[in-house]
């Protein structure tokens, strides 16, 4: 009996010690600083893209209007990546991937100058095989694909959103990494094929202990996992010279021209010595840019749609209640914004039967009256 006693209580004090490292590692955690104000543009000004039976991720409109979205991974939808045709989502590309290939988590698209559609698979936190595509929307055909190797993209990573340089050459990768805790940039070589994890560890990629609050949902889950990603929001400006980046519970927006990234030669700590901190934030995910160098940040905790201009002012844009949880952000033709409402809130750890009684969920546009490049 004493036996019993004996492991009943060892097991017990190694369940409370699994519990108070879960939780030092990945939960707890204050309430974010509201920095938000009275909104420029209230509800009328959002017009309707799509309903959709599942939660959308992130978004991409070329020059001509065709739209492109994921639907998010957490949703479990029947489809990863889709253009918007008729007032329905198709499987994009049209006849599937080529050779085999399957999406495995798909959050961020982009469109680049070319014309060229990139699309990032995380593959389940780094579980399956991340991916990078590019498909030329002229032809749809498949014009590039890199396998991400272990070193760069491993279990526990996560490539979340990225952006590619007006050139084509670069693309930069925010790995927020909310399982492994080791967020980073990620600098690509199209023409190499080769990625280099840039400022792991760094301030500027890491965040905050703090936990977002969407419209009353406290985003912590059983006590032990707050839903706290490293890097995620990146903008790159429209000359190609600043990327603008930051983790979604960070305070600031950092930014880093592109050319230090680019540089091979520059030694860890030189690197880190050149992110600027740009300006103060609220709570972000998705991010855009427009021509004038204003950033447009979305503000799930708000229901709302910042910016953040070159003078470093923070303005809140528009509010509505619809935005539930604005998420992706891309600027389309004629001036138009483009806005994902992925509701997360209401889908992570959430049954199918309730993912679905939260539906629909929308894609909305609006004017904020200066234009971006489209796709990005």
């Amino acid at each position: 009996m004493r036996a019993i006693r004996a492991f009943v209580f060892l097991l017990l004090a190694i369940v409370a010690l699994a519990y108070v490292g879960l939780r030092w590692r990945y939960g707890g955690g204050g309430r974010f600083p509201d920095r938000s104000g009275p909104a420029v543009l209230d509800g009328s000004a959002l017009e309707l893209v799509a309903d959709l039976d599942f939660p959308p991720g992130n978004i991409a409109v070329s020059a001509s209007g065709r739209v492109f979205a994921t639907f998010h991974p957490e949703g479990n939808a029947p489809l990863s990546v889709f253009e918007w045709v008729d007032g329905k989502p198709v499987a994009y590309p049209p006849g599937g991937l080529p050779g085999g290939l399957t999406y495995q988590s798909v959050l961020s698209l982009r469109i680049d100058r070319r014309n060229h559609l990139w699309i990032l698979d995380y593959a389940r936190h780094g579980l399956g095989q991340p991916r990078l595509l590019s498909f030329d929307l002229a032809t749809d055909a498949l014009v590039h694909r890199h396998d991400f190797p272990s070193k760069i993209a491993f279990a526990g990573s996560q490539l979340n959103d990225f952006q590619v340089s007006p050139d084509g050459k670069h693309v930069y990768i925010a790995d927020a990494s909310i399982f492994a805790h080791v967020p980073a940039v990620i600098d690509y070589d199209v023409a190499q094929q080769r990625g280099r994890r840039l400022l792991q560890g760094h301030e500027s990629v890491l965040p905050e202990p703090y936990v977002p609050v969407v419209q009353g949902v406290r985003m912590e889950f059983l006590g032990l996992f707050a839903i706290r990603p490293g890097v995620d929001s990146i903008a790159l400006d429209d000359a190609g010279e600043w990327l603008y980046f930051a983790p979604v519970t960070s305070n600031w927006l950092y930014r880093v021209r592109t050319h230090d990234l680019d540089d091979e030669s520059l030694e860890r700590e030189q690197l880190e010595s050149r992110v600027e901190r740009f300006a103060q934030k609220t709570m972000s995910d998705g991010i855009a840019i427009d021509s004038q160098g204003t950033l447009y940040l979305t503000d799930p905790e708000h229901d709302a749609i910042e910016t953040l201009g070159q003078d470093r002012a923070l303005h809140t844009l528009l509010r509505d209640p619809r935005l539930r949880w604005p998420d992706g952000l891309s600027f389309g033709p004629d001036g138009w914004l483009y806005v994902t409402c992925s509701a997360l809130h209401h889908v992570i750890l959430r049954s199918p039967e309730e993912i679905r009684a939260n539906a629909p969920y929308q894609i909305f546009r609006f004017k904020p009256g200066v234009s971006g490049v489209p796709g990005h």
